[in-house]
């Protein structure tokens, strides 16, 4: 048990330490458009990061009173946030990492029947333990010869059920499945 909380803290740091610069850009300058309170334009910090009804609102009543301005001190990290998986989004990226558009084959292209006949998670642990308890999407699919909105929907099944954890790599980013036992 210690050493699994020692591995959920040290992925912890790892994710602080590889933070975006233009996430933590981002947050600061929402901070310092905060300020604009003080000379009557509450809410540029919320036009900032695309909220534009509230921003109007928070411009027209003083940040809501300065009631809304101070909650918002303590909200711009999850404004900064809900505004970059929106960009993510658009970009065609889910919040895992991973492609949400996936382009099309030609009409030549053959689908090729899957090898084996083991179910998809027995495929994806087989795959896991051989890299070490660890797997990505794209190498679960390249090792199981699934399509990756079936190996992705697999590896949330095995999160939801306890069996794997998720992690990012800290050199690279990526998402990581963790699967502790193995």
């Amino acid at each position: 048990m210690e050493k699994h909380f020692a591995r959920m803290k040290g992925s912890l740091w790892r994710a602080v330490e590889v933070m975006d610069s233009k996430h933590i850009e981002r947050v600061l300058t929402s901070y310092v458009l905060m300020v604009g309170c003080f000379v009557g334009l509450a809410g540029l910090h919320r036009l900032y990061n695309k909220k534009y009804g509230t921003g109007i609102l928070w411009l027209c009543t003083w940040g809501m009173f300065g009631i809304g301005q101070f909650f918002d001190l303590f909200f711009v990290p999850s404004m900064v946030d809900e505004y970059e998986a929106k960009l993510l989004i658009k970009q065609g990226v889910s919040p895992y990492g991973t492609p949400t558009r996936y382009p099309y084959a030609a009409a030549t292209a053959v689908e090729v029947p899957k090898v084996s006949q083991e179910p998809l998670m027995l495929q994806v642990l087989k795959a896991a333990r051989d890299r070490g308890g660890q797997i990505t999407v794209t190498q679960a699919v390249l090792d199981t010869g699934a399509d990756f909105p079936e190996v992705e929907n697999a590896l949330k099944d095995m999160v939801k059920k306890g069996y794997a954890h998720i992690d990012n790599d800290p050199v690279k980013g990526t998402v990581i499945y963790d699967f502790i036992e193995l």
